[in-house]
């Protein structure tokens, strides 16, 4: 977009092209030049899809928790990691001139490569017409999809609807456009994508995009546009973004209340939900996947959800980069040092977490009357030893999901396929003095976690693709739109439903019938929102909701809870604690600062509220 941008975005493209297409020439050692390098990126079909492969490798790997911007950084759970590039999130320690994580530049660059591709893909000798054409749907959708991410990211943004030329005076330098006209244009380029994208890849192009992708990129983004942040702060509450302008005097978000945003993002979500299904997609259910752990079905259905890469339709858009050996498995798994192999017990649900969760009869904890909400900090007498009382009679997904003191991790060790887990200062998933590796919150992740995964070494045997869309999370945004709109309540509730019975839970109806029932829109408000915040756990979502609820001072900003894991016996460990790691959240939080290198290039670019 400007000039020192560009040249560094060339290098990053050269770098990536090298390893992408056989090329005999060194692009770092060249002078910064289009030609030379679009010469060789375009001389062959081959060379192009390597190009082609490149735009999408700006995507952020939302699977990699140390350096992702939304994975861990949440109230979900909290991390032995605090060393980590990630931990200064939830701590607030970022500001413009050091964002710490930010993917403004990246973004862009990886825009520019794709109108690149766009310019010169028709006069690569050889391709065919239809390659020719599905590469430039591809690109089109990768521009609009790299905005959205932006746009989640910073509000309103530049938006670049065209290949700037980089000798442009500073002058003309593009400015920031008005939210709802970046939103447009993200929703302009997936209707345009999805006319031209194949309804699925073959199989050997997964991870490419198509036009259900494209679709449910769209309703996500008129959700989020929708949403009380963006959307005046609500029917109730007033916008945060009094006074937010541009230079010239133009109001950057609009700080009045559109109904019918809601509406729209509800037509989105089923158009979006009714070609998913036209191609096959379904939610996860009655696997034959080839583990016999978890005993239970339904248990195992919702630990498999997205790890059976071969049986699972429920997933729409996977990230295929392989995962490492200190990535998600490895990392949240009970520890293990030494000669048998590696993991690291570090991913530790909050207590927050926990509590979110339903009981068995699919009601909040503290709604259900035959659950003792009361005493739910009591010790009882659990299958396999003392645990709390808050632990059991719970839902199907939390003892898919979440690992607890005295429960099993399923888990492959030796010839062993669990692992009675133990949180105390000195069990074999407790602290015993080590300043990383442990559970801060005497509980662990399981979900993402396959059952089988080998570790009689430092390795990742069972490789799956991460879920960036899912059919679930479709569910729920259709339902979300439509409870905000307070028409066809049912309708929600029907779709919430879907999630529910394949969680092994009861209907909404059925659960709240014996306690007046739930059919208020404020009621079932609180419903989908925690419906969200359980089925779409640790899947880079709840670090977005949260913001655009306009609710994340009530979470974000308060030190997480667990158990005392500097307890030596049962009656110490079983305490409610609090962790010692800070967090802290302002208003200025709801959006990334733009790095301000970048205001400084571009004198005529406005930064975020309060940074």
């Amino acid at each position: 977009m400007k000039k020192n941008l560009y040249l560094s975005g060339l290098i990053a493209i050269a770098a990536m092209l090298i390893a992408a297409i056989s090329a005999c020439t060194n692009f770092l050692d060249i002078v910064p030049d289009e030609r030379p390098i679009e010469a060789d990126a375009f001389r062959d079909p081959n060379a192009a899809r390597g190009m082609l492969y490149s735009c999408y490798a700006h995507i952020p790997n939302s699977r990699v928790g140390a350096s992702s911007l939304d994975l861990r950084t949440a109230d979900e759970i909290t991390t032995s990691f605090e060393h980590a590039v990630f931990a200064r999130f939830p701590r607030g320690n970022y500001s413009a001139s050091d964002p710490v994580i930010s993917y403004w530049n990246d973004l862009y660059r990886g825009i520019r490569q794709c109108y690149i591709l766009l310019r010169n893909i028709d006069n690569v000798p050889g391709i065919s017409a239809e390659d020719a054409a599905t590469y430039k749907a591809e690109a089109d959708f990768l521009i609009g999809f790299f905005h959205f991410l932006l746009i989640r990211m910073y509000g309103p943004i530049v938006i670049a609807d065209r290949e700037f030329d980089i000798n442009m005076p500073t002058s003309n330098y593009p400015v920031r456009s008005p939210y709802d006209v970046c939103v447009d244009f993200v929703v302009a380029k997936m209707d345009e994508a999805a006319e031209r994208l194949p309804t699925v890849q073959a199989a050997d192009s997964y991870g490419r995009a198509t036009s259900v992708i494209a679709l449910a990129i769209k309703a996500r983004m008129l959700l989020y546009a929708a949403s009380p942040l963006f959307n005046g702060g609500g029917a109730a509450r007033g916008s945060l973004y009094e006074g937010f302008k541009d230079l010239d005097g133009t109001e950057l978000i609009a700080t009045t209340f559109v109904a019918n945003k809601w509406n729209r993002a509800a037509q989105a979500a089923l158009e979006a939900i009714e070609a998913a299904e036209a191609a096959g997609f379904r939610l996860y259910q009655n696997s034959g996947y080839p583990t016999a752990l978890p005993s239970d079905p339904i248990e195992k259905d919702l630990r498999l959800v997205y790890i059976d890469k071969v049986n699972s339709r429920e997933v729409i858009w996977g990230e295929t980069r392989r995962e490492g050996v200190y990535d998600h498995q490895n990392n949240t798994t009970p520890f293990l040092t030494g000669a048998q192999g590696a993991a690291f017990n570090g991913l530790s649900p909050t207590l927050m977490m926990v509590e979110s969760f339903y009981t068995k009869s699919g009601l909040p904890i503290d709604k259900d009357p035959a659950f003792n909400y009361a005493d739910r900090y009591k010790m009882v007498a659990g299958p396999n030893g003392n645990t709390l009382s808050l632990n059991l009679e719970r839902e199907p997904r939390f003892n898919a999901w979440i690992a607890y003191h005295n429960s099993y991790y399923e888990v492959t060790r030796g010839t062993a396929n669990q692992v009675l887990v133990r949180f105390r200062r000195n069990d074999n998933c407790g602290i015993q003095g080590r300043s990383n590796n442990y559970s801060p919150t005497g509980y662990l992740n399981k979900k993402g976690v396959a059952p089988e995964l080998n570790q009689s070494r430092l390795q990742v045997s069972v490789h799956y693709p991460w879920p960036v869309i899912r059919l679930a999370e479709l569910y729920l945004n259709y339902a979300e739109a439509l409870i905000e709109s307070g028409q066809n309540l049912s309708t929600a509730k029907s779709y919430i439903d879907r999630v529910r019975v394949r969680a092994g839970i009861p209907t909404i109806d059925q659960s709240w019938a014996p306690i007046g029932g739930a059919n208020t829109q404020v009621l079932l408000r609180a419903i989908v929102r925690q419906e969200r915040t359980i089925e779409l756990y640790l899947e880079n979502h709840r670090f977005w909701d949260v913001r655009r609820w306009m609710i994340a001072e009530d979470f974000l900003n308060k030190q997480a809870e667990g158990m005392n894991i500097q307890g030596v016996n049962d009656q110490e460990f079983f305490k409610v604690t609090t962790v010692p790691f800070p967090r802290d959240f302002t208003q200025r939080n709801y959006l990334m600062p733009i790095p301000q290198a970048e205001i400084n290039r571009n004198e005529r670019l406005v930064q975020n509220p309060g940074y």
